[in-house]
């Protein structure tokens, strides 16, 4: 009877051991990995709205081509828009601009000044997550406004276009973008009473801007 109680305290104590036992030998197969979460991936969608500056040069059409003027200046505004990524990586969109500028140029004392200018143009990028290159082309127009200096008239125009162009834009923060960007704007000609004769504007513009994305 003695043993038979000695041996079932022992079989009791070594049961109660166990788990803990168990515990401490090495696991013999490796254990998961701990989850975590994928880095959120950019999206180009959205509406946004923005400022840009730059610099464009260029040449004259009709009669201010005639006397050597090629127009040249600084130039400023603002810009608003809308993007849509494709699942792809393509983004396609739509931007207009306006722009007020010091582009002019003037000889034999006449001056042809671009007084403001702007575009609506399609745009067709791709996506390397925070960067997207892209062209663009689309509608153009301006006034641009010629001055005798000598004779003390001036008579302005708006006429119209269209214009081509590339670029590069970054994310930088989830709702800002910076970008560079070419463009080729093409105002052809318009007629001017005053002179009896058409002139115009043809203008390549480099600019950076800043984008807020909505």
């Amino acid at each position: 009877m003695k043993k038979i109680l000695t041996s079932g305290v022992a079989l009791a104590a070594l049961l109660v051991a166990a788990p803990a036992f168990a515990a401490d030998i090495a696991q013999p197969y490796p254990t998961k990995a701990p989850v975590v979460a994928p880095v959120p991936v950019f999206s180009w969608t959205g509406f946004y709205l923005g400022a840009n500056a730059g610099y464009a040069w260029g040449s004259s059409n009709g009669y201010a081509d005639d006397l050597g003027i090629d127009p040249a200046g600084w130039l400023g505004g603002g810009q608003v828009g809308f993007n849509y990524q494709l699942g792809n990586n393509v983004v396609i969109g739509v931007e207009a601009d306006i722009q007020g500028s010091g582009i002019e140029d003037s000889a034999f004392g006449v001056k042809s000044e671009m007084e403001y200018f702007g575009t609506v143009r399609a745009r067709l990028g791709y996506a390397f997550d925070t960067v997207l290159p892209y062209v663009t082309g689309g509608f153009a127009y301006g006034s641009n406004k010629i001055t005798n200096e000598a004779l003390g008239w001036s008579e302005s125009s708006t006429q119209t276009g269209w214009t081509l162009g590339a670029g590069v834009e970054y994310a930088f923060l989830p709702n800002w973008t910076v970008k560079a960007e070419y463009l080729y704007v093409d105002l052809g000609d318009d007629y001017y009473e005053n002179i009896g004769a058409n002139a115009g504007v043809n203008l390549n513009i480099a600019r950076v801007g800043l984008n807020y994305k909505f």
